[in-house]
């Protein structure tokens, strides 16, 4: 088991992981995008997973997602195999998700009335969620009212709001702005922090996945990709995303990481010249 990969322990629980993957490939019209991989994500744990362009981040991403079948191997959530959707995760997509025909106060209620809860209290629930993302004053406004950071904060309510068991974000914040994806960060892990869920956070900013993380794993470059580096991010929590960048400590994760990262990007990179 790599490091980082341990049980947590709650008190005298023993939890099982939140995903594990056991030698998963997946396949696409006799194309290898995954090859045998191996990964364990424990409750409570926020995973960042970088890699170059077409690596099968988001593959792996969607296979604990239910979204996507494994062609080898398995995939259990929270110790059970999954089979179809996995109705414990949260997903984050990077295009927004909102209904542009709701407000952004229904946009976030309208999970909790699928599933069943009184519309006056979803929409309860739903207004304590704005305020929690700093737009309790926006809840009567339109998505092509919102700017894109707005939007991802009513996309973040959306998801959380629903209290799942396991987050997975898809490059939430790529069509941001550098400062909105700073801030947004930040009010990520703020949220997170109040109950810690375990989180897998895919993207292809070095530097985003290390402020944020715990820990981060390096894919790949495809065809066939696999799990090539596992690291333990030991940055102090609480942080300030813009403030610990930087650090001294910062620094040298970022360099050792990116000495791993960077012979794959380079390998995907000379692949897209020949192709």
């Amino acid at each position: 088991m790599p490091e980082g990969t341990e049980q947590y322990q709650s008190g005298a629980i023993t939890l099982p992981p939140a995903v594990k993957l056991d030698d998963v490939s997946v396949v696409f019209n006799n194309f290898t995008a995954v090859k045998k991989a191996d990964l364990e994500v424990p409750s409570g744990q926020f995973l960042a997973i970088v890699g170059p362009t077409g690596c099968g981040k988001s593959t792996l991403l969607n296979v604990a997602a239910g979204l996507l079948p494994a062609a080898h191997g398995t995939c259990e959530i929270f110790g059970h195999p999954l089979s179809g959707i996995n109705h414990e995760a949260g997903y984050l997509f990077q295009s927004d998700s909102l209904m542009p025909w709701k407000t952004a106060i229904d946009n976030i209620a309208i999970g909790l009335e699928i599933r069943g809860v009184k519309r006056q209290d979803a929409l309860n629930q739903s207004r304590e969620w704005l305020a929690r993302v700093g737009l309790q004053a926006f809840g009567n406004r339109y998505p092509h009212q919102l700017s894109g950071g707005q939007r991802k904060r009513i996309g973040l309510a959306q998801v959380l709001i629903l209290n799942p068991k396991l987050i997975l974000m898809d490059e939430p914040f790529g069509p941001l702005d550098a400062q909105t994806r700073v801030l947004m960060g930040d009010l990520l892990l703020k949220l997170w922090s109040r109950d810690r869920k375990a989180v897998m956070f895919v993207t292809h900013d070095l530097e985003e996945a290390i402020t944020l993380a715990d820990r981060v794993i390096i894919i790949s470059a495809g065809p066939a990709s696999h799990v090539k580096g596992d690291y333990l991010i030991n940055l102090p929590r609480p942080r300030n995303l813009q403030e610990i960048r930087l650090t001294t400590e910062f620094a040298e994760i970022h360099r050792t990481l990116w000495n791993d990262l960077k012979e794959e990007v380079l390998k995907a990179y000379e692949q897209g010249d020949k192709s």
